[in-house]
């Protein structure tokens, strides 16, 4: 029942969305839309930033599903830019609100959750110590997320798979290079 409820708040709080600005919606339109009592909102939220990071945390991760390997990569990250493009008032406006660090948070965990997966995979055989593998999955991580911060603030204009393919082109070969250079023999 409690994700029932917590639902129909996210939900009620995406279509206020498409009629004011993040920072201008308030509790009480909340669960006025909801139609709930505030006392059921603060029983599942401490506030409204609580609500999109939940929003955040359970909608939007479901994104990346099982797309965490050298070859899915790519779908994966497509899965991310399609839960943004469809999501786009809700990321908008977090994108540029005070809550824009949920968006951030979500961009970053789910990024760095797919590119380790592909970093283990490829390290498999490779004597690269745990720290090194998560270090060129952050290194990649924070090139996307900020791509895809761009992306959002000029408005989502640009192709998604254009993106994608010249990211590709540009890490092509250089997660294995990485792994190679980060061999425990050769560790700088």
């Amino acid at each position: 029942m409690a994700q029932t409820t917590k639902k129909a708040l996210a939900a009620s709080f995406k279509k206020l969305l498409l009629e004011k600005p993040m920072d201008k919606i308030t509790v009480v339109d909340i669960v006025e839309d909801c139609e709930v009592n505030r006392q059921t909102f603060y029983y599942h939220f401490k506030d409204i930033y609580d609500l999109v990071e939940w929003i955040y945390t359970n909608e939007a991760s479901k994104a990346l599903g099982d797309k965490k390997t050298y070859d899915t990569w790519q779908q994966g990250f497509m899965q991310i830019f399609e839960y943004v493009l469809k999501n786009k008032t809700f990321v908008i406006n977090t994108y540029h609100s005070l809550n824009r660090e949920h968006l951030e948070n979500y961009l970053y965990n789910e990024t760095y959750n797919l590119l380790i997966g592909v970093v283990e995979e490829k390290a498999a055989g490779v004597n690269v110590k745990e720290a090194d593998k998560a270090f060129i999955a952050h290194f990649y991580k924070f090139a996307f997320v900020g791509l895809m911060l761009e992306w959002i603030g000029k408005g989502m204009k640009d192709d998604p798979c254009g993106i994608i393919e010249r990211v590709n082109i540009v890490i092509h070969g250089s997660i294995i290079k990485a792994l190679e250079n980060f061999k425990t023999n050769i560790h700088i």
